[in-house]
């Protein structure tokens, strides 16, 4: 039944975006369907949010259609499968050929990026990619590792717990690798090369090297350090694709990029990342610790503008960085209160409209996934074409923030084993060294700050009389009025 479900979903998502011939490529991330389309004008935007398991709709330079986590995961593979099925060769008499298709639709798509795709939104972009897809991972043995330390406290289960911590640990020690493959495959290159170039940062053996007086550790650098030597790896393979001639390239080009770069790594890059991630990791602790309350007010504030300027994605290294120190990432849960800033603004908005039934039916079908962290809807659909609720939800997310903040302040350090969920999904992933009990009920008690105050302050700032007057009618929905975003990773705690 539920893949009959899914194929549904499929099937009537499909037409309403242009047809098989009108899709160039389909892709998913953690909440959204990422179609490459031939013809924009072809997508019918009212019909497609009018579906029941759509959530939104946000337009970079893919179109993308919020499903939700989990969904979209299921539903995507199905899509895929109705566009090769439904991909034919065009007769004669067809109305149009998917060549014809992707020429009306050129100077739309690149009028579109030009919009959208600043250098440092694409850079920012591709970084992201190189994370996105570590996120599933990470979440999985984020809540096993929680699960193992619940255990390892209580003394139940004593022989599970070392199975579990392996479990937990395996992916983590070896994330550099991951990063360097991901990297590599980004940025153009053989994505087993920049693996090969960043396995050297995890080596055990590069402990008996010494560099520049100095004994490296296994480890040191991190993802930064993987990210770097990919990235050297990729321009290394691509000099030598250049310069040795194609009778040695299969035997010359993979051993100088390994060799070159792994050098590289070993004699610098490791030293100069592993400096640059310490120097986040006591940032971050020192910005906590001794402004909290400040720190988390701006954090919590600011987090939603940065998503709309697709600026978030520079925070997701920084996040796996943390993680790899500490076990934790402080920042999300802060983060992450920007979320609950938004849905305490969208019930707001939801009480002082009664008689927008379009706008009503938008929030009451965006906030149960707005409870658990997936906030595009609530964004795009209702506060940011309305205007000042994106504001004062912002200040609800400030007030979160700065709750959350205070008590690291305090004492009460806490942060999340894994990146991508937020809101009520961040529960099982919280990780504290206060105790369960505590770091759940700070945690808890920043997002009902949020929800109030965002709720608040949209009630008694949100609207003018003007607007008042406008909405409370049943005008077309909000929704279709929603402007062009420009995130393209998932925002991790709205």
């Amino acid at each position: 039944m539920s893949t009959d479900k899914n194929r549904a979903t499929a099937a009537a998502i499909l037409p309403l975006v242009g047809g098989p011939d009108n899709i160039g490529s389909v892709a998913h991330c953690m909440t959204r369907l990422r179609i490459a389309l031939h013809d924009r004008s072809l997508v019918d935007d009212a019909a497609l949010r009018a579906l029941p398991a759509v959530l939104g709709v946000v337009e970079d330079d893919t179109y993308q259609i919020v499903l939700g986590p989990g969904a979209v995961a299921r539903v995507t593979p199905e899509f895929e499968a109705l566009v090769e099925e439904g991909r034919s060769p065009r007769t004669a008499g067809a109305p149009v050929t998917a060549g014809e298709l992707a020429d009306r639709g050129a100077a739309l798509k690149q009028a579109q990026k030009a919009r959208n795709s600043t250098p440092v939104k694409l850079f920012l972009r591709r970084i992201a990619n190189v994370f996105v897809p570590l996120i599933p991972a990470l979440i999985g043995c984020g809540i096993i590792a929680g699960l193992n330390g619940v255990l390892l406290n209580t003394g139940w289960l004593p022989a599970v717990v070392p199975a579990l911590a392996a479990i937990a640990s395996g992916f983590m020690s070896l994330i550099a690798v991951f990063v360097g493959y991901n990297t590599a495959k980004e940025f153009g290159g053989t994505p087993i090369l920049g693996g090969a170039v960043a396995a050297v940062i995890v080596f055990p053996g590069v402990a008996k090297i010494d560099a520049f007086g100095q004994h490296l550790s296994p480890g040191q650098g991190g993802v930064l350090g993987a990210l770097a030597a990919a990235f050297l790896a990729v321009h290394v393979e691509r000099l030598c694709r250049r310069w040795v001639p194609e009778s040695v390239d299969a035997l010359v080009t993979p051993t100088l990029t390994v060799l070159t770069s792994g050098l590289v790594t070993i004699y610098g890059l490791m030293f100069l990342a592993g400096e640059v991630a310490t120097a986040i990791g006591s940032f971050a602790t020192w910005m906590l610790a001794g402004g909290g309350a400040f720190a988390g007010l701006v954090l919590g504030g600011l987090f939603l503008p940065l998503v709309m300027l697709g600026l978030h994605q520079a925070l997701i290294p920084i996040h796996t960085t943390l993680i790899e120190q500490t076990g934790h990432t402080a920042l999300l849960p802060i983060l992450a209160m920007a979320g609950a800033g938004q849905v305490g603004a969208a019930l707001a908005v939801y009480c002082r409209l009664p008689r927008n039934r379009s706008l009503r039916t938008t929030i009451k079908s965006a906030l149960p996934a707005g409870f658990l962290g997936v906030g595009e809807p609530l964004i795009y659909g209702v506060s940011l074409p309305l205007g000042r609720p994106f504001v004062t939800a912002c200040a609800g997310g400030a007030a979160g923030g700065a709750f959350v903040g205070l008590f690291n302040q305090l004492g009460v350090a806490f942060g999340s084993t894994a990146i991508g969920p937020s809101g009520w999904a961040l529960f099982p992933l919280l990780d504290g060294e206060s105790g369960a009990g505590v770091t759940i009920a700070v945690y808890a008690g920043g997002l009902a700050v949020g929800y109030l105050v965002g709720f608040a302050a949209t009630w008694f700032f949100g609207f003018t009389r003007q607007m008042l007057t406008d909405l409370n009618t049943d005008p077309q929905p909000v929704a279709d009025a929603a402007p062009t975003a420009d995130s393209d990773k998932e925002p991790a705690m709205t």
